[in-house]
C-alpha cells in the first residue's frame, strides 16, 4: 500500500460536516488529494472504511470517484454490506455499471 493512502487511513473517518472542524476538513482534503489514481484494489477496500456519516463537503464523493479508478473496483463493491450510505451508492453504481457494460454501452 502506498505511503499517500497510508497516511489518508491515519487521519481517519472523514468528519460529519455537522461536527467537522475547518482544520480536520483540510487535513482529509490535503491527503485524498495527494493520492494519484488509480487505487490498487487493496486500497479501495482499505479507504472504504474511511467514509464518513454524510459527504463531508464533498470529499466523499472524491472518495468514491478514487475508488472507482482500481481495477476490479465493481465486483468488490458488490460485495460490500447492505446499510452504509457509501457501500449502498458504491454497490449501485456497480450494477449499473454492470448493466452498461453488458448492454455495450461502456467502453
Amino acid at each position: 500500500m502506498r505511503h499517500k493512502v497510508q497516511q489518508f487511513l491515519s487521519l481517519g473517518q472523514l468528519p460529519s460536516e455537522r461536527e467537522a472542524t475547518e482544520e480536520a476538513v483540510a487535513r482529509h482534503q490535503e491527503a485524498l488529494f495527494s493520492i494519484l489514481p488509480p487505487l490498487s484494489l487493496e486500497e479501495a477496500e482499505a479507504v472504504v472504511g474511511v467514509f464518513g456519516p454524510d459527504s463531508c463537503f464533498g470529499l466523499a464523493w472524491t472518495l468514491l470517484h478514487l475508488i472507482e479508478t482500481a481495477p476490479g473496483w465493481e465486483e468488490y463493491a458488490l460485495s460490500l454490506p447492505e446499510g452504509g450510505e457509501w457501500a449502498n451508492t458504491l454497490r449501485h453504481r456497480s450494477e449499473r455499471y454492470a448493466a452498461c457494460r453488458k448492454a455495450g454501452t461502456v467502453l
